[in-house]
C-alpha cells in the first residue's frame, strides 16, 4: 500500500487573506469605532458581492442558516414544503422553525439534486413551496422546477450553500427561483469565517429582511414584527472583502486539481465524478465521487478507512439523510421505499480533499491509493 502522508491531508482548508491585509482591514474597523449594525464594511461587501454575482437584490447575514430561516419567514409560507432529504440538516431544520412540514422527494441519480420529475406527484393543497438544494455545486433542474411552480402557484427557494459564483447558461444561479441562500462558512469557497446571504427576485423583500435580521426594529422605540439578531458584523465583512479578492485565483487552482483527479481516476471501474461542471460555470466548492462497490470491488466505507490510515481525511458527505433522523423519520414521505436514490447516495458518495493549496503530486498519491485498493480487490 502507498506510504502514508507525513502530514494530514484534510478535505478542505479555508481560503484566507494574508495577516498583513487582515490587520489593515481590522485597523480600519477599529479606527471607525463602528463594529456592527450595518457599518461601512458590510455596505461595501454587499456592493462587491452584487458586482461579483451580477445580482441586484442581496441581503447579508451572520450565517447561512439564519439567512434561510428568515428568508422563509419573509415569504410568509404555510403548510408543506417539498424538499430533498440529501442535504445538511439545517436545510430542513429551518422549515421546523417556520412551522412548515417537510415533504421529502427522492433525488436524481446523476446530479444527486432533488428529482424534478418526482416533485409534482407530492404536491397537495397544503403545498406552498419547493426548497431545492444545489448539491456539491451542481444546479438543480431549475427550468423544470419553475414550470411546476408556475403551474401550482408555488414559491421556489434554493439552498445555494455550495454554488457561490455558479452560472447556468451564462446566467448567475441566484436569478432562478424566488430566493437563494448562499453560505459564507469557513469551509466554503468564499467565506466570511461565518456568514451568509440571500438573493431574491422581489426587491420589496429587502426592507422586510432588514427588519427580520435586526429584531424587527424600525427605531429604538418601535418593533413592527418578530425578528432575530442575524446581522453580519464588520469583522466578518472585512474578512469577506479581503477573501473575495482571492476567489478567482482559487477557482483556477481548483480547476487544475479537479482535472488531475479526473485524469488519475479515469478508467477505474465504479468511480463516477459527481462534480462535473465546466470551469466557467462551477463554484469549485467540492470534488465528490460516487463509488459503486459492485464494480470497484470495495465499498465507500472501506476506501474511506484506508484513506484515513494513509493520513488522508476525505469526508462521507452527506453521510446521513435528513429523513433518517429521529425528528423526521415518522413523516410519511420519509419512507425509504420512496427515497431509494437518496439512500444509495449516502452509501456511495465521498468528498475528496479539495483546496487551492493542495499539491498536484499529493492528488496523484491519493489516487494511487485508489488504484492499489482496486488492484488488490
Amino acid at each position: 500500500m502507498t506510504s502514508k502522508f507525513d502530514n494530514p491531508i484534510y478535505v478542505t482548508r479555508p481560503l484566507l487573506p494574508t495577516l498583513q491585509n487582515v490587520n489593515s482591514r481590522i485597523g480600519e474597523i477599529l479606527e471607525s469605532k463602528w463594529v456592527t449594525n450595518n457599518g461601512n464594511q458590510v455596505k461595501e461587501l454587499e456592493k462587491q458581492i452584487k458586482i461579483y454575482l451580477n445580482l441586484n437584490n442581496i441581503s447579508l447575514f451572520n450565517n447561512g442558516t439564519l439567512a434561510l430561516l428568515l428568508g422563509l419567514k419573509a415569504l410568509d409560507l404555510k403548510g408543506e414544503v417539498i424538499t430533498t432529504p440529501f442535504t445538511f440538516p439545517a436545510t430542513v431544520q429551518v422549515l421546523d422553525w417556520n412551522g412548515l412540514t417537510p415533504v421529502f422527494c427522492d433525488i436524481d441519480p446523476i446530479t444527486l439534486n432533488i428529482d424534478a420529475n418526482k416533485i409534482e406527484d407530492l404536491i397537495t393543497e397544503k403545498t406552498s413551496a419547493i426548497l431545492g438544494v444545489h448539491v456539491f455545486g451542481n444546479p438543480c433542474n431549475v427550468n423544470k422546477i419553475q414550470q411546476i411552480a408556475d403551474k401550482y402557484d408555488l414559491k421556489i427557494i434554493y439552498d445555494g450553500a455550495h454554488v457561490f459564483g455558479t452560472k447556468i447558461n451564462g446566467e448567475p444561479i441566484g436569478k432562478y427561483g424566488d430566493m437563494t441562500m448562499f453560505s459564507f462558512h469557513a469551509t466554503k469557497l468564499f467565506n466570511t469565517i461565518e456568514g451568509g446571504a440571500l438573493t431574491f427576485k422581489n426587491e420589496d423583500l429587502s426592507r422586510k429582511l432588514d427588519l427580520l435580521k435586526n429584531f424587527g426594529l424600525t427605531s429604538s422605540e418601535e418593533v413592527v414584527l418578530s425578528g432575530l439578531n442575524a446581522k453580519m458584523n464588520e469583522i466578518q465583512a472585512g474578512m469577506g472583502l479581503e477573501i473575495l479578492k482571492l476567489v478567482n485565483d482559487e477557482r483556477i487552482k481548483r480547476h487544475k486539481i479537479k482535472k488531475m483527479y479526473e485524469n488519475q481516476l479515469q478508467g477505474l471501474p465504479g468511480i463516477r465524478v459527481i462534480t462535473n461542471l465546466e470551469s466557467e460555470s462551477s463554484s469549485y466548492q467540492y470534488f465528490v465521487i460516487e463509488i459503486d462497490e459492485s464494480k470497484f470491488g470495495r465499498s465507500r466505507d472501506y476506501i474511506y478507512n484506508v484513506l484515513q490510515e494513509n493520513n488522508v481525511f476525505a469526508r462521507k458527505y452527506f453521510s446521513h439523510l435528513c429523513s433518517n433522523y429521529n425528528w423526521y423519520k415518522s413523516i410519511p414521505s420519509a419512507n425509504p421505499e420512496n427515497l431509494q436514490c437518496a439512500h444509495k447516495a449516502v452509501r456511495e458518495v465521498l468528498s475528496m480533499p479539495f483546496y487551492g493549496e493542495l499539491e498536484l503530486n499529493d492528488v496523484i498519491k491519493i489516487c494511487d491509493i485508489f488504484k492499489e485498493i482496486y488492484s488488490n480487490s
